[in-house]
C-alpha cells in the first residue's frame, strides 16, 4: 500500500444513493413547478450538506424552500434507511480486502446516522470503527472546503499528505484536492455519466478509477 490511510466518501462511493436521492429531489421540484432532471439535480446539489445544500436549492428555485420539501426528504430518507441501498459494485469486497491495520475513515456530507445505518445494511458496521465523520456534524465548513478530510486525517493520526481519498462528486473532489491528499476520482456509480471523469480531472484529482479493481491498482 502506497499510503498510510484511506478516506472514503460515502454516497456514490460505497452506496448507490446519488442517483436515487437526486431523482427524488428532481421529481419533487418538477412537481412544484421547477422543472428539474436528475442530472441537473446532481450537477447543482450533489455533495453538499446543511446550509450549503439548502442555499443551492433556494438559488435553483429562486426563493425559500417550502416546508413540504423537508417533509418529502425525510419520508424518502426513512424509506431507504429501512430498505437499504445497493452497494456501488465491488465496494464491500474492496473494503473487506483492505489490510486490517490500515487506518481508514468515512468522510461524508451525510449524517453519521445515515452512514452507520447503511454500513449495517452492507454488513460493514465494523469496518471503520468510530471513524465516521460528517461534514454537517464534525466541522464548521463542510465540502467543498477541505476541513472534513483534515479532521479525519488528524483523528486517524496520519499526515493528510499520506492519505488517499476516494471521491465521486465535483464538490467532494474540490475539497479533497484542496486538502493536499492523493485524490482518486471514483466513477463506478450509476450516477457517473458521460463526461463525469473529465469534470473530476478538471478539478485536479490525481487519478480516475472506473471500478474498485482500478482503485486497488492505484493504491498498490
Amino acid at each position: 500500500m502506497k499510503f498510510d490511510a484511506l478516506l472514503f466518501d460515502f454516497d456514490g462511493v460505497l452506496i448507490e444513493s446519488e442517483y436515487i436521492g437526486n431523482r427524488q429531489i428532481a421529481d419533487w421540484l418538477s412537481a412544484e413547478g421547477h422543472p428539474t432532471t436528475p442530472e441537473q439535480s446532481m450537477a447543482q446539489f450533489m455533495g453538499l450538506s446543511g446550509p450549503d445544500f439548502r442555499a443551492a436549492i433556494e438559488r435553483w428555485i429562486g426563493g425559500p424552500i417550502p416546508p413540504s420539501f423537508h417533509a418529502a426528504r425525510e419520508a424518502e430518507d426513512a424509506r431507504v434507511m429501512a430498505e437499504g441501498i445497493a452497494e456501488v459494485a465491488g465496494a464491500r469486497a474492496f473494503v473487506r480486502a483492505l489490510p486490517p491495520a490500515l487506518p481508514r475513515a468515512v468522510v461524508s456530507s451525510s449524517s453519521t446516522r445515515w452512514i452507520s445505518t447503511h454500513l449495517a445494511h452492507l454488513g460493514l458496521s465494523d469496518a471503520f470503527g468510530t471513524h465516521i465523520y460528517s461534514g454537517s456534524e464534525h466541522v464548521v465548513r463542510g465540502k467543498p472546503a477541505p476541513d472534513l478530510y483534515l479532521h479525519a486525517a488528524d483523528a486517524l493520526g496520519v499526515d493528510i499528505a499520506r492519505c488517499a481519498i476516494l471521491e465521486d462528486s465535483p464538490v467532494g473532489a474540490t475539497g479533497a484536492v484542496a486538502s493536499g491528499a492523493y485524490v482518486i476520482g471514483l466513477c463506478a456509480g450509476t450516477h457517473c455519466g458521460t463526461g463525469h471523469p473529465d469534470r473530476l480531472r478538471a478539478l485536479g484529482v490525481d487519478a480516475i478509477a472506473h471500478d474498485f479493481e482500478e482503485v486497488a491498482a492505484l493504491l498498490g
